[in-house]
């Protein structure tokens, strides 16, 4: 099974940057909200090379 990752920026009150995994298959989510772009793109960096290392023991 594979995480689903997505990036969203929401402007309202200054920007806000949600980071959303999902695992459709389980019904599991976890989402992370962040005012740094680039510590957005980093938690996505950091899920991204989980699921990579994490693919290779099933």
């Amino acid at each position: 099974m594979e995480w689903e990752i997505s990036l969203k920026k929401f402007a309202d009150n200054g920007i806000v940057y949600k980071v959303t995994r999902r695992m459709p298959a389980l019904h599991v989510a976890e989402t992370r909200f962040f005012s740094s772009r680039e510590r957005a793109l980093k938690q996505v960096a950091d899920w991204s090379a989980q699921q990579s290392s994490d693919g290779g023991e099933k």
